[in-house]
């Protein structure tokens, strides 16, 4: 049933280079990023509206890994948040989404 879909979603979604389509760029580093570092990268572009960093942080690790660190950015802010706080991480994570309390 889902012979070769992940092969699809690779080529698909796989390490980004920027640039054209089918045309990779050359990094500007050499060094390896990790998945925090992206991350962190990602999130504060994101932040900030800033397209070429979110392009570049994209491109340093796979979608997977890149969406693994995102993931464990987002649970430790709302971890901190609600520490500093004093209320749940719940409650915190709802209110940064705007929701309604639970």
């Amino acid at each position: 049933m889902f012979d070769g879909a992940w092969d699809r979603l690779r080529k698909l979604f796989g390490p980004r280079t920027g640039g054209t389509a089918g045309a990779p760029r050359a990094r500007r580093e050499t060094r390896q990023h990790n998945i925090f570092e992206a991350a962190a990268v990602y999130v504060a572009a994101c932040a900030e509206d800033d397209e070429r960093r979110i392009e570049e942080a994209a491109g340093w690790v796979s979608p997977e890994a890149l969406s693994f660190g995102v993931n464990e950015l987002a649970c430790r802010a709302v971890i901190a948040l609600a520490r500093e706080r004093g209320e749940s991480p719940q409650s915190v994570a709802r209110t940064l989404l705007g929701l309604p309390a639970a």
